[in-house]
């Protein structure tokens, strides 16, 4: 889904346990990274990780199968990406297999499950994370003076390109653009969008009430648009227009309108609205765009950038330079409504997004409804995590 979210997250220091356990092999890269692009781990014991007896570790469990049964369908041999440090599909087989026998309400079983299959390694550094969540709208299928702001497919002249497959030390990076006499030459951004540059071609997928909705719509990615007959539907990330994020938050306490402090996706959303004269220049300084498509709405959460159902709490998405998708890791930060409690947590790493950049960088999946809404918006912890991963890696 992912995308591009209103994901952010500040950091504390990490404190590397000593032992004896050997550092984790890495494929080694064909250009040397900088030191500040770098994953460094160390491997440690369940022990050390903090708060590990106090999580229900049950709970993550549909987000494990849900990875497993996507890294299952693809080839043995075939790397999990990232930093290079989570192995092949093979060495996942074992402990996927094994998932599929531990119940999402046997919390001993799963804890079990984990310290058997898997091995904790720490992960040099700090990093922020932030908070997302799937989003509520009010829409029309057809422009009417009441819904007149368009939610666009994806265009069939954008070109999507992952870098990776051009340059191994680009592994992970995507950007997008349009072909022009043999070139790829950028896409339009988000002004010349808002400004029609794509009206009267059938792009437009729904049509929605409020341009500030529709903005942190392409922000977190994924939403739920209500319609006035009670019905609704789900629609999804498809697609970019190539330009990066910008956080316009950013641009808020640049203009000492807003303190660090003070933002959030809630006094954003206030300025905005307190200001409409100026809210459209503010909202283009972020010329990325994101492009939507329907989705089945089965019960389960929206699609991630692994092409899995979300779960609310426990799916978190990062930067996928360095972190393979599928991997469960262990979450180690504060509660974003109550600062002073721990949330120390098992998350699978299922998504990405444009703002989630750096070694340690999260943005945790926060589910749909008010009270997700709140946590994510007011999201912007300081923590760290751990990667958990089969110890078949050893064997």
């Amino acid at each position: 889904m992912k995308r591009g979210n209103v994901i952010a997250v500040a950091a504390m220091g990490l404190i590397l346990a000593s032992c004896t356990l050997p550092k984790l092999p890495s494929a080694p890269p064909k250009e040397k990274p900088s030191p500040a692009e770098s994953l460094i781990t160390t491997p440690i014991e369940f022990s050390q990780l903090p708060g590990w007896d106090n999580d229900s570790h049950a709970l993550v469990m549909p987000a494990v199968r849900s990875s497993c049964k996507k890294l299952n369908s693809q080839p043995a041999d075939r790397s999990l990406g990232g930093a290079g440090i989570a192995g092949t599909i093979a060495n996942w087989k074992q402990a996927c297999y094994a998932a599929a026998f531990v119940e999402s309400t046997d919390h001993k079983k799963a804890k079990l499950y984990f310290e058997k299959w898997f091995r904790p390694y720490a992960v040099e550094g700090t990093g922020l994370f932030t908070g997302y969540f799937e989003a509520s709208l009010k829409g029309s299928t057809t422009q009417t003076p009441k819904y007149r702001f368009p939610l666009y497919k994806r265009p069939s002249d954008l070109v999507l390109v992952d870098l990776g497959k051009f340059k191994s030390t680009l592994d992970g990076q995507r950007t997008a653009g349009k072909v022009v006499n043999g070139r790829l030459l950028p896409y339009k951004d988000r002004s010349a969008i808002r400004r029609g540059a794509l009206q009267n071609q059938g792009l437009e997928l729904v049509w929605v009430d409020d341009q500030i909705d529709s903005f942190f719509l392409h922000i977190q990615g994924s939403g739920r648009v209500k319609f006035e007959d009670g019905t609704s539907a789900r629609i999804g990330y498809d697609g970019h227009n190539g330009h990066d994020y910008y956080a316009i938050g950013r641009e808020l306490v640049k203009r000492n309108i807003l303190t660090k402090e003070e933002i959030s996706l809630q006094s954003i959303r206030k300025w905005l609205r307190d200001n409409p004269g100026q809210a459209n220049q503010v909202m283009d300084l972020n010329k990325s765009y994101i492009f939507f498509r329907a989705l089945p709405d089965q019960g389960s959460g929206p699609i991630g950038a692994q092409n899995v159902p979300l779960t609310p709490g426990r799916s978190l998405a990062i930067d996928r330079r360095f972190i393979p998708m599928g991997i469960p890791l262990w979450l180690d930060t504060t509660d974003p409504i109550k600062p002073d409690t721990p949330l120390q947590r098992l998350v699978v790493a299922q998504d990405t997004g444009g703002a989630i950049k750096g070694t340690v960088r999260g943005d945790l999946f926060w589910g749909h409804g008010p009270e997700a809404l709140v946590r994510a918006g007011v999201m912007k912890q300081q923590g760290k995590y751990y990667l958990l991963l089969p110890r078949a890696l050893n064997n």
